[in-house]
């Protein structure tokens, strides 16, 4: 775009003549617009270094999905417990190094109930990794193929950062198609270092959410990219994104809504046409449509056998998850207010940049009216489900985990409240640099937030003090930030150890009772 000076110096014809980008000024704009994926992906490679390759807390139910079939070629879950960190093994191991009888479901196998999606995206980089190690081992190298070294650990860390990346990436371009590059950028990079994601990403990636954001990114992006009319292999490559994502994690068949949504349109459409407009092309009969979303609804059930083998194998029943029943959730009695506000990993409270993403969300109708009414529907069904739930706060979750699968809608949501925040500008250059400054405070302020839930100075589990965390904010983490950062870097299995042993002292303080969905 053209200066004012120029526009006024430039005759019309001349304006017309020019391409838009032919001044200095206009290069000089549309190569910073171009750089943003690129900026996106340097990011990603610059954060790489922090990735941490270690398997704690659930991830040593999740890994056990890819380590026992992979090593030991069954679903006997044994040795993979008994490799677990200390504050896992609290309660499922013996003294004598033994599983504990309390552990064994009625078919004789260990109660894993955690989901299998995420096995289901390392394994070709573990099993590479593995295979690689075999043909080494095999000429002599001498590589241990335990599965739980450092190799495997971090290809199992280095793809989850990966698929995380990758639905970091999804999201932006789903935003992009409705916002300009740049707040689209903004807002993924808002979400990506202001959220709870970075910790599951990065600190604890044998957790499932970073392959959840993966998998709705995913789905959602290609529902979008053939929204209105599918072709029979679309739908059943859409049946297996969806599978993809509940394998990962169950929650996310909230996700089907926003189909759902599509579909209650379509019929209403169809019926309220008649035949005429359907023969000519223009729409589709109901019978077309039935017969595709009945083809959706088969390839997803094929699409879980992942899940309902393994559920079936562990449990005895191909629906038994391992989880409270659904008579033991709170259906009448949500907690509302307390999922979003509460101090006990409130999802608002602790992730401050999310009121923004739900104004944007709230901006977002005048774009694309349908698409904002099933995301709204689906985001607050979501937020019901969690709110019925008897752990909604994710017990030792750092903010409100849960809605990490919900990341795709909160970009597009604060991509949207960017756009609208910058034509309270006149000049748009100031409303990017105002917009990015707001940014850069909500991340420094949840990189704070995690340096101290990492270390322990709030607790882990259960509700915190408002007043020691805002002082720690500014008084204990920028005094020892840095040494933090560099014990992070360079002396990480000390200080791993240590933040092991305040987690078993909480825990022998304070023991959950119940599983995390």
């Amino acid at each position: 775009m053209q200066s004012g000076a120029e526009l006024r110096t430039n005759s019309k014809s001349q304006k017309n003549l020019l391409p838009q980008n032919s001044t200095p000024h206009g290069r000089l704009r549309h190569l910073v617009s171009l750089s943003y994926p690129k900026m996106l992906v340097l990011l990603f490679v610059l954060s790489l270094p922090i990735v941490n390759p270690w398997i704690h807390g659930d991830g040593v139910g999740y890994y056990a999905y890819l380590h026992s079939p992979l090593i030991d070629h069954n679903l006997q879950f044994e040795d993979e417990w008994q490799a677990g960190n200390a504050s896992f093994t609290m309660g499922r191991i013996g003294p004598n190094g033994e599983v504990l009888a309390s552990q064994y479901t009625s078919t004789h196998h260990i109660d894993n109930h955690f989901s299998v999606g995420p096995a289901i995206l390392w394994a070709p980089f573990v099993a590479t990794v593995h295979y690689v190690l075999v043909c080494l081992d095999y000429f002599g190298a001498n590589f241990s193929l335990s599965g739980f070294t450092r190799p495997y650990l971090l290809a199992m860390a280095l793809s989850t950062a990966l698929y995380g990346f990758l639905g970091l990436w999804l999201s932006f371009c789903l935003a992009r198609h409705y916002i300009s590059e740049k707040w689209a950028f903004l807002a993924t990079v808002g979400y990506w270092l202001a959220s709870p994601l970075p910790v599951y990403m990065y600190l604890n990636p044998s957790w499932s959410h970073a392959h959840s954001l993966f998998s709705v990114a995913l789905f959602l992006w290609y529902w979008h990219r053939n929204r209105g009319r599918r072709t029979a292999f679309q739908w059943v490559v859409l049946g297996l994104l969806a599978a993809l994502m509940v394998n990962v994690y169950y929650l996310n068949v909230v996700l089907l809504l926003v189909p759902g949504c599509e579909a209650i349109a379509q019929y209403v459409e169809a019926i309220r046409t008649g035949p005429e407009s359907q023969q000519s092309g223009s729409r589709q009969s109901v019978a077309s449509l039935l017969s595709f979303h009945l083809l959706f609804g088969l390839i997803f059930v094929i699409g879980m056998l992942p899940t309902l083998i393994t559920k079936k194998i562990i449990y005895g029943g191909f629906f038994t998850t391992g989880y409270p029943g659904a008579t033991d959730w709170r259906w009448a009695r949500p907690v509302l207010f307390k999922v979003l506000f509460s101090s006990d990993h409130g999802l608002l409270s602790w992730t401050p940049i999310l009121i923004l993403a739900m104004l944007g969300m709230a901006m977002f109708h005048r774009l694309d009216r349908p698409l904002a009414f099933s995301l709204w529907i689906t985001l607050v069904t979501f937020y019901y489900v969690i709110a019925c739930y008897v752990n909604w706060d994710g017990l030792a979750s750092f903010g409100n985990r849960f809605f990490i699968s919900l990341g795709p809608i909160f970009i597009l949501g604060l991509a949207a409240f960017f756009e609208r925040f910058s034509r309270l500008w006149k000049n748009e250059s100031k409303a990017f640099v105002g917009g990015a400054l707001a940014v850069c405070i909500f991340i420094s302020w949840n990189i704070g937030f995690i340096f101290q839930w990492g270390g322990h100075l709030i607790p882990v589990r259960g509700p915190i003090s408002w007043r020691i965390m805002v002082y720690n904010q500014f008084r204990v983490v920028p005094e020892s930030g840095w040494e933090t950062i560099e014990a992070y870097l360079f002396h990480r299995n000390r200080m791993l150890r240590q933040i092991e042993q305040k987690d078993i002292q909480q825990l022998n303080e304070d023991q959950p009772s119940n599983k995390q969905p």
